[in-house]
């Protein structure tokens, strides 16, 4: 389903694409404000730290991200050393597995949650 045919509809101007091509952008490093890879609009997600910018796709890739940083033991799957090794929360910049970062991303976290209650 990466290559499936997307639909882009916004609720609020009544703007609609649709993406069908073969070509997906996909953000690198959190230097600069991430954007979709289909349609290359910024994400709605994502906020600034002095770190870099913390960003999901959605509410589940936030709440993933939050568990993760909250959690005060980090075991790994069974399955990493012998399988795959890059899960989603390993591929995560090192800036945001950092304990000593830990309470500036949680409430960069909450900011993300916050601006989505006033929108």
């Amino acid at each position: 389903m990466l290559f499936g045919p997307r639909r882009l509809l916004c609720r609020g101007c009544g703007l609609s694409r649709v993406w069908s091509r073969r070509l997906v952008t996909l953000s690198r490093g959190t230097a600069q404000p991430a954007r979709d890879p289909y349609f290359g609009i910024p994400l709605w997600l994502q906020v600034e730290t002095r770190y870099g910018w913390l960003w999901a796709y959605n509410l589940e890739h936030l709440d993933l991200i939050r568990r993760f940083v909250q959690a005060s033991l980090r075991e790994r799957a069974p399955w990493y050393d012998s399988g795959q090794k890059m899960t989603l929360v390993a591929r995560l910049p090192a800036w945001i597995k950092r304990a000593k970062n830990r309470d500036e991303v949680l409430r960069a976290v909450s900011r993300i949650h916050a601006s989505l209650a006033t929108a």
